[in-house]
């Protein structure tokens, strides 16, 4: 023919080969293959090529967006289809043929995507039903499959959302601390929406959680109590639907703060508060006081907070906070640290101030404080300077002599001041032994005084009873007189 033969042909010997490499619709022709042998001797041959194109099943296209009630068009696609002059296209419902069409008549010549469309009114029973189209290609001298297409698409009505609730889902009626918490939120609506949880806040302002259709919480808090809101958007009717529910976490208390403001330790004199917080549901009651074994409980208050406008020493100690409910009690304690400077500095003397030469004396000193005072003994001088002679509370002096006599002072310090306290040591002396012999020489010399003239005047009475054979004390002592 006069047409390009659209490949190429390769010869060898008594072999000739036309290749068409893609073949295409312009290879859609007869093909003559002339043989000549000698001057007058030629043969021919003709081959017919035929083409055909149905390479996938239709496409259906709905629109506008079906939305219950409102007409519909319904489009289906038959792409790169090839001859189309053999093409029949039926729309079905179901199994009701909506619409039936051929191309008979079309002179293409090249691979085109045919078109059908269909428009109608769905009602309400026509959601969910199958739209199906169906493409032939029936060429009865060509052996290709498929000879047959098919597309099926359900007719979906676009609608809500509508019937928005809130399903609870938790082990007991009314969710306890602890427990796992399950929220889910249910609604009718085509195509599936869009569902945002949010928690309306005690500050009325809201806080966005997640996008799903269910919240799960672990474990409930008593924070987790609050209002909650479902709001479901169908992104293609353009409407907004939203679902509450208030959920109240019910439990024991818990303290959720213990302080001490300014700080646990603080100077005696400043301004001093301990808060207690603690939630639960029903909300607990709280007290908040010193902790005690007696009766006197000391500071005490049913409330959050313990005041001490200007702390002192006594306030010291450990305090307690107690919450209860019908579930349950709880407490906690904390201790508050109150630092001051030394007082009630005391010193005690063993055996006692006045003391003899040679024994031992011991002096304590005792003093309050916190820090605990550090304290130390000075002793003063003959110049009424101190001088510093031990670092410790108790001194203790062992074969007291009389240069231990003097004023003693016992100092207690630490970093928020110092006190002192004074006692005076006096010491008794002990005679010594040439002292103590005066009182016995004395003695003797006055026995002997009177001693002597007695036996001298036994001496002479003897004598003289000795002349005269007898004596007569009396007379003698007349005669003397």
């Amino acid at each position: 023919m006069d047409n390009p033969l659209g490949g190429t042909v390769s010869n060898h010997r008594t072999y000739s080969t036309l290749t068409m490499n893609p073949v295409s619709t312009v290879n859609s022709h007869d093909y003559l293959c002339t043989v000549f042998c000698g001057e007058k001797e030629k043969k021919e041959k003709s081959v017919k090529v035929e083409l055909y194109s149905f390479p996938s099943d239709p496409i259906i296209e709905i629109s506008p967006s079906l939305v219950a009630g409102e007409p519909v068009t319904v489009t289906c696609k038959i792409p790169d289809v090839y001859p189309s002059d053999h093409l029949e296209v039926f729309l079905k419902k179901e199994e009701h043929v909506l619409l039936k069409e051929n191309f008979y008549d079309d002179d293409s010549t090249d691979t085109e995507t045919k078109t059908v469309t269909y428009s109608f009114n769905p009602t309400a029973e026509d959601i969910g039903k199958e739209i199906t189209c169906v493409a032939k290609l029936p060429i009865t001298d060509m052996d290709f499959e498929p000879k047959e297409r098919v597309t099926s698409q359900k007719l979906n009505a676009n609608f809500g959302p509508q019937n928005t609730t809130i399903i609870t889902a938790s082990p007991r009626n009314s969710p306890m601390e602890g427990d796992p918490l399950k929220l889910i939120c249910v609604t009718d609506s085509n195509p599936p929406p869009q569902i945002v949880w949010r928690k309306h806040l005690a500050d009325e302002s809201i806080q966005h959680l997640i996008e799903n259709n269910v919240l799960s919480i672990p474990r409930a808090h008593f924070t987790d109590s609050g209002l909650y809101i479902c709001e479901v958007i169908n992104l293609v009717t353009n409407k907004m639907e939203i679902a509450t529910v208030d959920i109240v976490i019910q439990g024991a208390p818990n303290i959720a703060e213990l302080s001490i403001e300014p700080s646990a330790t603080v100077q005696e004199g400043e301004n001093v508060s301990i808060q207690c917080s603690a939630e639960g549901n029903p909300p607990p009651k709280i007290i908040l006081r010193r902790k005690s074994d007696s009766a006197d409980m000391g500071p005490y208050s049913e409330g959050r907070i313990l005041l001490f406008p200007s702390v002192m020493f006594l306030n010291g100690g450990d305090y307690e906070c107690i919450a209860e409910n019908e579930f349950g009690k709880i407490k906690s304690e904390i201790t508050l640290n109150v630092e001051y400077g030394p007082r009630n500095t005391m010193v005690s003397v063993i055996p006692a101030t006045a003391v003899k030469e040679g024994e031992t004396v011991t002096m304590k000193c005792t003093s309050s404080g916190n820090p605990a005072p550090v304290i130390s003994w000075k002793k003063k001088k003959v110049t009424g300077e101190s001088e510093k002679i031990l670092k410790d509370a108790t001194l203790t002096i062992q074969n007291i002599k009389s240069q231990d006599l003097g004023l003693y002072e016992c100092e207690a310090h630490n970093q928020f001041g110092k006190e002192e306290k004074a006692v005076k040591l006096v010491v008794q002396g002990r005679l010594e032994k040439t002292d103590q012999m005066i009182p016995l020489i004395i003695a003797f010399s006055s026995v002997t005084a009177i001693a002597v003239p007695v036996v001298a005047i036994l001496i002479y009475v003897s004598r003289k009873a000795k002349i005269n054979g007898s004596y007569s004390l009396v007379k003698a002592l007349r005669l003397k007189v």
